[in-house]
């Protein structure tokens, strides 16, 4: 797990390149895309900034010959996209 701020570039809406660590990663397929909300944290914690919705994309890539999968996290409301997980 890493938390990392990425950046990403779409295609058709869909990641197609991330820039992780100084390198860039070329997306070679989509295998898995969901939404989460956090209403459930705004209701126990009120005062709490509201989360809004956090879209995953888990991801095939690859920065030149080794494959891996990495999870991608796009936060809605802010705008940014972090690396949540890889494995490679």
């Amino acid at each position: 797990m890493y938390g990392d701020p990425v950046e990403v570039w779409l295609t058709d809406g869909r990641p197609s390149r991330f820039v992780w660590r100084g390198r860039l990663y070329t997306v070679l397929r989509v295998l898995d895309r969901w939404v989460t909300t956090r209403d459930w944290w705004h209701e126990r914690h009120p005062e709490a900034p509201e989360g809004g919705e956090r879209e995953f994309w888990r991801v095939e890539a690859t920065p030149e010959r080794a494959v891996g999968v990495y999870e991608l996290r796009h936060d809605r409301a802010a705008g940014t996209w972090m690396l949540s997980r890889a494995w490679n």
